[in-house]
């Protein structure tokens, strides 16, 4: 693991009446790698980032970054940078203004406010009114805030909404910079397709508690190849001769599973055999296979969708 500042979760509970938006959560984030937090809406993600920052008091647990609560950090900009809602700015104030006004809290130059404007793409808008920003504007100053006083900790909720594809891909390079600097990265989404492109590890929780955590390798499971052909028994037989466990697909049309990352290794063995192959690729889990399994599982399926969803509506 690379040296730098982890997050560690640890017993995480919230609860509001009768509504239990988090339930005993712990989980890791590691320095240099981004971490996704997935789950379906009203399964605890906002609350959770909530309560690591120190906006929303745990009913019991802890969040730690670095080995302490937020609250007891010095210097909290130069420490983790978060970014929660696309409008936690004053709709009157210029972007550039807006940024100007969180690094003066700190002590940071002007200078690392014009140089992320243009790290983060809207120098051009940087001088007007931030209330008539895009919502994909927004996000971008929102993570130039959240990146002032180059923290070792990025916390990001739904970081990619309102961004267009190439504002998405722009934000993913980027991530991956960071985190190749040795940042700790906790991104909340629920564009499962892109998570599965950019993270490195996957937390998945359902009401409140955690269902599936991993890496992507890990979550992807035992590496498959599937193979089409006109003559599978034949197939079959030559690959188990290999030693090579072989499952029939079960749709019908000559297809089999065939338990290898090595498709050069099954496509030379059916050449040898004198097989035809019509169609040969990789074959795993993909990340929205599994994560519908897991939180459409009945024991996952949302407890709270006929509670209050807010505290005030639990009161």
């Amino acid at each position: 693991m690379t040296d730098g500042t982890d997050i560690r979760i640890r017993g995480l509970t919230k609860r509001y009446g009768d509504l239990l938006a988090v339930d005993s959560l712990s989980f890791d984030v590691h320095p240099g790698r981004i971490t996704g937090f997935l789950g379906p809406n009203g399964a605890g993600k906002t609350t959770t980032l909530r309560m690591l920052l120190g906006l929303v008091r745990p009913t019991a647990g802890e969040g730690l970054i670095g080995g302490v609560r937020y609250e007891q950090l010095r210097e909290p900009l130069r420490v983790v940078g978060a970014a929660l809602e696309a409008t936690s700015f004053h709709p009157g104030r210029s972007g550039r203004n807006h940024l100007r006004v969180l690094a003066a809290t700190h002590g940071i130059p002007d200078s690392r406010v014009d140089e992320l404007l243009h790290l983060v793409g809207i120098p051009a808008a940087a001088d007007q009114r931030a209330g008539g920003y895009s919502m994909g504007m927004r996000q971008r100053l929102g993570l130039a805030a959240a990146l002032l006083g180059d923290p070792d900790v990025l916390v990001l909720d739904e970081p990619s909404n309102g961004l267009d594809p190439e504002g998405i891909r722009w934000l993913r390079r980027f991530l991956r910079h960071l985190a190749d600097r040795g940042k700790t990265i906790l991104v909340s989404s629920h564009l499962l397709s892109e998570v599965e492109q950019t993270v490195d590890d996957v937390v998945i929780i359902a009401n409140g508690h955690l269902v599936r955590q991993g890496t992507m390798d890990e979550l992807h499971g035992e590496p498959w190849a599937l193979v089409r052909t006109s003559e599978a028994a034949r197939l079959a037989e030559t690959l188990s001769g290999a030693g090579l466990r072989v499952e029939r697909d079960g749709d019908g049309d000559g297809g089999l599973r065939v338990q290898t990352s090595d498709l050069v290794r099954v496509g030379d063995l059916a050449l040898g055999a004198g097989v035809p192959v019509h169609e040969l690729r990789y074959l795993r889990t993909d990340l929205e296979r599994l994560y519908f399994q897991l939180t459409e599982a009945p024991e996952n399926v949302n407890r709270n969708l006929d509670v209050p969803t807010t505290p005030e509506a639990a009161r």
